[in-house]
């Protein structure tokens, strides 16, 4: 099973509340933080919904 590799790239100050309290549910706290993930379609809904906040790759 592959994962994803998610990484902060923008800022969350003039985000909305529900875009923070995803990429928080995510494990990401500063930009430059990155987690790795399982490739679920829930990580992917989650992903999906604050996609211009993050970059993803898919890792091994």
């Amino acid at each position: 099973m592959a994962n994803l590799k998610i990484t902060l790239v923008r800022g969350l100050v003039n985000s909305k509340p529900v875009q923070r309290d995803t990429v928080r549910t995510l494990g990401l706290h500063r930009i430059g933080a990155t987690v790795v993930r399982d490739d679920s379609p829930a990580n992917r809904g989650l992903v999906h919904a604050v996609r211009h906040l993050v970059t993803v790759e898919e890792v091994d």
